[in-house]
Protein backbone atom coordinates (compact mmCIF):
# COMPACT_ATOMS: atom_id res chain seq x y z
CA UNK A 1 0.00 0.00 0.00
CA UNK A 2 1.30 3.37 -0.75
CA UNK A 3 1.56 6.34 1.70
CA UNK A 4 -0.50 8.58 -0.23
CA UNK A 5 -0.19 11.31 2.82
CA UNK A 6 3.68 11.17 2.65
CA UNK A 7 3.80 11.49 -1.33
CA UNK A 8 1.56 14.45 -1.54
CA UNK A 9 3.62 15.92 1.34
CA UNK A 10 6.22 15.60 -0.85
CA UNK A 11 4.26 17.24 -4.20
CA UNK A 12 2.65 20.05 -2.20
CA UNK A 13 4.18 20.86 0.44
CA UNK A 14 7.10 19.46 2.32
CA UNK A 15 7.97 16.51 5.04
CA UNK A 16 7.21 18.63 8.09
CA UNK A 17 7.74 22.08 9.14
CA UNK A 18 10.74 22.14 10.81
CA UNK A 19 12.77 21.47 7.32
CA UNK A 20 10.98 24.21 5.68
CA UNK A 21 13.35 27.34 6.30
CA UNK A 22 16.39 25.30 5.43
CA UNK A 23 14.69 24.02 2.21
CA UNK A 24 14.10 27.58 1.71
CA UNK A 25 17.69 28.50 2.10
CA UNK A 26 18.73 25.39 -0.25
CA UNK A 27 16.18 26.65 -2.69
CA UNK A 28 18.20 28.78 -4.83
CA UNK A 29 21.35 26.40 -5.05
CA UNK A 30 19.49 23.68 -5.66
CA UNK A 31 17.69 25.19 -8.88
CA UNK A 32 21.18 25.66 -10.15
CA UNK A 33 22.26 22.07 -9.27
CA UNK A 34 19.21 20.35 -10.21
CA UNK A 35 16.06 22.08 -11.38
CA UNK A 36 13.93 19.09 -10.44
CA UNK A 37 14.64 18.45 -6.90
CA UNK A 38 14.37 22.03 -6.39
CA UNK A 39 10.54 22.15 -7.75
CA UNK A 40 10.05 19.65 -5.69
CA UNK A 41 11.27 21.56 -2.42
CA UNK A 42 8.93 24.64 -3.68
CA UNK A 43 5.96 22.63 -4.04
CA UNK A 44 3.41 22.36 -6.67
CA UNK A 45 2.58 18.73 -8.07
CA UNK A 46 2.65 19.96 -11.77
CA UNK A 47 5.91 21.13 -11.59
CA UNK A 48 7.58 18.18 -9.65
CA UNK A 49 6.17 15.73 -12.86
CA UNK A 50 5.73 17.73 -15.59
CA UNK A 51 8.14 20.44 -16.44
CA UNK A 52 6.36 21.62 -19.35
CA UNK A 53 3.62 23.28 -16.77
CA UNK A 54 4.30 26.35 -15.23
CA UNK A 55 3.55 25.06 -11.73
CA UNK A 56 3.83 28.19 -9.28
CA UNK A 57 4.43 27.42 -6.07
CA UNK A 58 1.80 28.21 -3.05
CA UNK A 59 3.27 30.73 -0.30
CA UNK A 60 5.37 29.53 2.33
CA UNK A 61 2.71 30.44 4.94
CA UNK A 62 0.19 27.72 3.10
CA UNK A 63 2.78 25.25 2.69
CA UNK A 64 3.48 25.08 6.52
CA UNK A 65 -0.05 23.52 6.85
CA UNK A 66 1.66 20.30 4.99
CA UNK A 67 0.35 18.43 1.72
CA UNK A 68 -3.60 17.92 2.81
CA UNK A 69 -4.37 20.24 5.22
CA UNK A 70 -2.55 23.24 2.78
CA UNK A 71 -5.61 21.91 0.17
CA UNK A 72 -8.43 21.62 3.00
CA UNK A 73 -6.75 25.12 4.44
CA UNK A 74 -7.23 27.14 1.19
CA UNK A 75 -11.18 25.16 0.17
CA UNK A 76 -11.93 26.28 3.51
CA UNK A 77 -10.72 29.63 3.22
CA UNK A 78 -12.60 30.04 0.18
CA UNK A 79 -16.02 28.43 1.69
CA UNK A 80 -15.31 30.83 4.67
CA UNK A 81 -15.40 34.05 2.21
CA UNK A 82 -18.04 32.82 -0.25
CA UNK A 83 -20.43 32.50 3.15
CA UNK A 84 -19.62 36.31 4.11
CA UNK A 85 -20.68 37.61 0.41
CA UNK A 86 -23.96 35.00 0.54
CA UNK A 87 -24.70 36.79 3.78
CA UNK A 88 -24.10 40.38 2.14
CA UNK A 89 -21.13 40.85 4.67
CA UNK A 90 -17.28 41.67 4.04
CA UNK A 91 -14.66 38.90 3.67
CA UNK A 92 -12.63 38.66 6.63
CA UNK A 93 -9.02 39.39 6.93
CA UNK A 94 -7.01 36.16 7.41
CA UNK A 95 -4.22 34.57 6.29
CA UNK A 96 -4.71 32.47 2.18
CA UNK A 97 -5.09 29.40 4.02
CA UNK A 98 -5.57 27.97 7.72
CA UNK A 99 -6.13 25.10 9.37
CA UNK A 100 -9.99 23.73 9.62
CA UNK A 101 -11.28 23.43 12.91
CA UNK A 102 -10.39 19.93 14.40
CA UNK A 103 -14.12 18.45 13.63
CA UNK A 104 -14.90 20.10 10.31
CA UNK A 105 -15.15 18.06 7.37
CA UNK A 106 -12.29 19.51 5.23
CA UNK A 107 -10.05 17.09 7.37
CA UNK A 108 -10.26 13.56 6.87
CA UNK A 109 -12.08 11.08 9.32
CA UNK A 110 -9.55 8.85 11.63
CA UNK A 111 -8.40 6.01 9.41
CA UNK A 112 -9.63 8.06 6.45
CA UNK A 113 -5.91 10.32 5.76
CA UNK A 114 -4.85 7.61 3.20
CA UNK A 115 -7.94 7.54 0.84
CA UNK A 116 -8.04 10.92 0.99
CA UNK A 117 -4.60 12.39 -0.13
CA UNK A 118 -4.29 9.08 -2.25
CA UNK A 119 -7.78 10.81 -3.99
CA UNK A 120 -5.84 14.44 -4.36
CA UNK A 121 -3.12 13.22 -5.50
CA UNK A 122 -5.49 11.39 -8.00
CA UNK A 123 -7.24 15.16 -8.97
CA UNK A 124 -4.47 16.60 -9.17
CA UNK A 125 -2.51 14.26 -11.97
CA UNK A 126 -6.04 14.33 -13.63
CA UNK A 127 -5.65 18.42 -13.99
CA UNK A 128 -1.68 17.66 -15.31
CA UNK A 129 -3.27 15.76 -18.09
CA UNK A 130 -6.17 17.96 -19.09
CA UNK A 131 -4.51 19.84 -21.82
CA UNK A 132 -3.43 16.25 -23.40
CA UNK A 133 -0.05 17.58 -23.74
CA UNK A 134 1.70 14.22 -22.28
CA UNK A 135 2.78 12.36 -24.92
CA UNK A 136 4.74 9.40 -24.97
CA UNK A 137 8.03 11.04 -25.30
CA UNK A 138 6.46 13.04 -21.98
CA UNK A 139 5.85 10.24 -20.42
CA UNK A 140 8.97 8.72 -21.21
CA UNK A 141 10.73 11.79 -19.83
CA UNK A 142 8.97 11.84 -16.62
CA UNK A 143 9.43 8.17 -15.50
CA UNK A 144 13.16 8.13 -16.28
CA UNK A 145 12.96 11.34 -13.52
CA UNK A 146 10.85 10.22 -10.68
CA UNK A 147 12.87 8.00 -8.88
CA UNK A 148 14.61 11.35 -8.37
CA UNK A 149 12.27 12.81 -5.78
CA UNK A 150 13.65 10.08 -3.57
CA UNK A 151 9.98 8.19 -3.23
CA UNK A 152 9.45 4.65 -2.31
CA UNK A 153 9.17 2.03 -4.58
CA UNK A 154 5.21 1.69 -4.47
CA UNK A 155 4.75 5.30 -4.46
CA UNK A 156 6.78 5.83 -7.46
CA UNK A 157 4.88 2.90 -9.53
CA UNK A 158 1.43 4.60 -8.22
CA UNK A 159 2.94 7.85 -9.82
CA UNK A 160 3.99 6.11 -13.38
CA UNK A 161 0.50 4.31 -13.61
CA UNK A 162 -1.80 7.27 -12.50
CA UNK A 163 0.54 9.48 -15.52
CA UNK A 164 0.22 6.89 -17.94
CA UNK A 165 -3.74 5.82 -17.39
CA UNK A 166 -6.12 8.19 -19.71
CA UNK A 167 -7.75 10.97 -18.45
CA UNK A 168 -10.40 10.56 -16.31
CA UNK A 169 -12.81 12.69 -14.90
CA UNK A 170 -15.03 10.65 -13.23
CA UNK A 171 -12.60 9.02 -10.79
CA UNK A 172 -12.48 12.01 -9.74
CA UNK A 173 -15.65 13.11 -9.10
CA UNK A 174 -16.62 9.78 -7.39
CA UNK A 175 -14.07 10.36 -4.89
CA UNK A 176 -16.10 13.70 -3.57
CA UNK A 177 -17.60 12.13 -0.31
CA UNK A 178 -19.01 15.50 0.44
CA UNK A 179 -19.53 19.43 -0.41
CA UNK A 180 -16.22 20.25 1.55
CA UNK A 181 -14.17 16.89 -0.04
CA UNK A 182 -15.91 18.41 -3.89
CA UNK A 183 -14.06 21.53 -2.50
CA UNK A 184 -10.95 20.16 -1.94
CA UNK A 185 -10.66 18.31 -5.16
CA UNK A 186 -11.28 21.18 -7.03
CA UNK A 187 -8.74 23.01 -4.89
CA UNK A 188 -6.14 20.32 -5.24
CA UNK A 189 -6.63 20.27 -9.51
CA UNK A 190 -6.77 23.91 -9.40
CA UNK A 191 -2.93 24.07 -7.32
CA UNK A 192 -1.65 21.67 -9.82
CA UNK A 193 -1.72 23.52 -13.02
CA UNK A 194 -1.99 27.28 -14.07
CA UNK A 195 -4.76 27.19 -16.64
CA UNK A 196 -3.31 28.86 -19.37
CA UNK A 197 -4.88 26.62 -21.72
CA UNK A 198 -8.30 26.34 -23.30
CA UNK A 199 -8.81 22.56 -22.33
CA UNK A 200 -7.53 23.34 -19.04
CA UNK A 201 -9.62 25.98 -18.22
CA UNK A 202 -12.68 23.50 -19.82
CA UNK A 203 -11.49 20.73 -17.67
CA UNK A 204 -11.71 22.65 -14.40
CA UNK A 205 -14.60 24.44 -15.42
CA UNK A 206 -16.51 20.88 -16.16
CA UNK A 207 -14.92 19.37 -12.86
CA UNK A 208 -16.82 22.49 -10.89
CA UNK A 209 -20.18 21.70 -12.67
CA UNK A 210 -19.66 17.62 -11.90
CA UNK A 211 -19.10 18.04 -8.89
CA UNK A 212 -21.85 20.69 -8.03
CA UNK A 213 -19.81 23.89 -7.17
CA UNK A 214 -21.96 27.07 -6.96
CA UNK A 215 -20.28 29.35 -9.37
CA UNK A 216 -19.88 31.83 -6.70
CA UNK A 217 -18.22 29.38 -4.68
CA UNK A 218 -15.89 28.31 -7.88
CA UNK A 219 -15.26 32.01 -8.03
CA UNK A 220 -13.99 32.14 -4.57
CA UNK A 221 -11.88 28.57 -4.75
CA UNK A 222 -9.88 29.98 -8.11
CA UNK A 223 -9.88 33.79 -5.69
CA UNK A 224 -8.19 32.24 -3.14
CA UNK A 225 -5.86 29.74 -4.51
CA UNK A 226 -4.63 32.38 -7.00
CA UNK A 227 -3.70 35.05 -3.85
CA UNK A 228 -2.08 32.07 -2.46
CA UNK A 229 0.46 31.19 -4.99
CA UNK A 230 3.73 32.71 -5.01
Amino acid sequence: MIDAKALLDRYLGIENTEKLEKHARDLKAKAQENPLAATAIAGGLAAVLLGTKSGRALSGGVLRLGGAAAVAGLAYKAYQDWQAKQAGGAVPASEPAALPPPDSDFLPRAGREQAHAQALIVAMIQAAKADGFIDDDERARIIGRVDELGLGDEEIQFVIEEIRAPLDIDRVVKSATGPEMAMELYTASTVAIDADHPAERAYLDMLAARLGLDPALKKSLDETIRSART
